[in-house]
């Protein structure tokens, strides 16, 4: 999956959603950063029931080692839309691959 979703970013295939739009704006990740960040990603969670469409987490790191999710649907439509992205939190994340229980921190 993560080889068909680099693909379609590297052929510049995708749309932003306005809610991913608003986020790289009050998140400060640029085009740049977002399209760095697939270079090395790997899916991390699948959402194959979400209610917008099958969908996944994706994690990459940019040039400069920032960590970058990004949730975005499956690479079978024409165009691989971008739900949301940012950069996640280390009290949440355990190597910014797995969430963290509840109680744990």
């Amino acid at each position: 999956m993560i080889d068909a979703i680099r693909e379609k970013i590297a052929k510049g295939l995708y749309e932003f959603s306005k809610h991913a739009v608003d986020q790289t704006i009050l998140r400060n990740i640029s085009l740049d950063e977002f399209r760095e960040s697939f270079a090395n990603a790997i899916v991390i969670e699948d959402y194959p029931n979400d209610k917008y469409g099958p969908s996944c987490l994706v994690l990459g790191f940019t040039k400069n080692d920032r960590p970058i999710h990004v949730q975005c649907t499956y690479a079978t439509r024409d165009l691989l839309k971008i739900i949301t992205l940012y950069e996640p939190d280390e009290d949440l994340w355990i190597d910014f691959r797995e969430r963290r229980a509840a109680n744990e921190g």
